[in-house]
């Protein structure tokens, strides 16, 4: 049945053959309904087995137990029918948003078949393997065949860059903020759509969370499943070799008033004077976000929850540490295998305010949790969370 969808899915979007792939990172193992659950059923009864490795994406239940998740029966049920269906099949049980910070790091060139927004377009721009953005139920079919289609984002001529996204007339000290790559990438999100482009005018490596903020924002705000930095990413070693030397089709020039803007609309409650949650983490919280966390609270005691998500593979190490206990006790709750704009985590409260420094968080939320957001810096939402109320440390725009 696999290889039927897949080939079926290659004739639909017109690939001429199927590629042997590497790996693949399954985005349908997430509950959404009884349908996804009885499909991974079907694969199982079947006898089929995954050909290749495959991690899987977050899912709808905290199956460490970190967190309380207020999702009832049946659905709980069925959620847990699934897991275990997606075991039976042989992917990993990483439950990660962020596979590639829990040693799944596909070489670079190697074709893929992954889903989830954010892993495509870190696979593709970081990392430098080839993946097109694999959708439920496609991702766990491909898996299983050991092939993809041959088409998008595999092909070497789809991957130059097409027009160019110069940052150049943007303060060093905004680019060198917490706040500048979320915010950039809802703004290149939206400026590009599903283009490739090619960020020109960074003179430093901004480091692997920021490039994981950038892109979770872009592939949120837009569709974007490749970016180019040049003298950063792989595939750009300077504007020219990500442009194959061919004249970009569009120059975005990026200037302040343009980030003012977009940051702004990260926020749907701008207003507000209280905040009843703050959200982290999506993309999840690699260790190093955890440790400046930690050391922006610095052992005090919030006065309203955050809830940092994670994968797994961090929460043992913060365990092994000692960070997990102690950030507890501030009133931190870890959200571990999951997150809250996918599952029922928060409190339920009419007119309900959340924070957060996460793009994709900001653009989700209030659709999935139907709270209002307020978007800020880390710190800043470390403070808030002290005080209860929106604070502002960080406006470098």
């Amino acid at each position: 049945m696999a290889m039927r969808i897949v080939a079926d899915a290659a004739r639909l979007l017109g690939a001429p053959r199927l590629l042997p792939i590497a790996s693949a990172h399954i985005d349908g193992a997430l509950y959404h309904g009884d349908s996804g659950t009885l499909f991974a059923e079907k694969l199982v009864e079947g006898g089929a087995h995954v050909a290749v490795r495959s991690t899987l994406n977050v899912g709808a239940l905290d199956l460490l137990g970190c967190s309380r998740v207020r999702l009832e029966e049946p659905q709980r049920g069925m959620a847990r029918r699934m897991t275990e269906a997606y075991r039976k099949l042989g992917c990993e049980q990483s439950w990660t948003c962020a596979p590639y910070q829990a040693g799944h790091r596909p070489e670079f060139g190697s074709d893929v078949a992954w889903g989830e927004s954010n892993a495509v377009v870190f696979c593709n721009s970081v990392l430098g393997a080839r993946t097109n953005r694999y959708g439920d139920f496609l991702d766990i079919a491909c898996a299983i065949a050991g092939r993809a289609p041959d088409y998008g984002l595999h092909r070497p001529e789809n991957r130059r860059a097409r027009l160019l996204f110069d940052v150049r007339a943007l303060p060093a000290a905004f680019l060198a903020s917490e706040i500048a790559w979320p915010v950039l990438g809802s703004l290149y999100g939206r400026e590009v759509g599903n283009a490739v482009g090619v960020v020109t005018g960074i003179e430093r490596h901004p480091g692997e969370d920021a490039l994981k903020a950038f892109g979770a924002a872009a592939a949120s705000s837009g569709a974007v499943g490749l970016f180019h930095i040049a003298g950063i990413t792989p595939e750009a070693a300077d504007p020219q070799t990500a442009l194959d030397n061919i004249e970009p089709e569009q120059t975005i020039r990026v200037t302040p008033e343009m980030i003012a803007a977009a940051r702004a609309s990260l926020s749907t409650a701008q207003h507000a004077t209280a905040i009843d949650a703050v959200a982290i983490g999506s993309p999840h919280l690699s260790l190093d976000e955890f440790e400046r966390l930690a050391m922006l609270i610095d052992g005090r005691r919030l006065s309203v929850p955050i809830h940092a998500c994670t994968g797994r593979h961090v929460v043992t190490e913060l365990d092994r540490t000692g960070l997990r206990k102690a950030l507890e006790s501030c009133g931190v709750v870890i959200v571990a295998d999951t997150c809250v704009v996918v599952t029922p985590i928060l409190a339920e409260l009419a007119g309900g305010v959340l924070m957060t420094n996460s793009g994709k968080f900001a653009h989700y939320a209030p659709g999935n949790t139907g709270y209002s957001v307020v978007y800020g810096s880390l710190t800043d939402c470390v403070e808030s969370a002290v005080t209860g109320k929106p604070v502002y440390t960080d406006m470098a725009a």
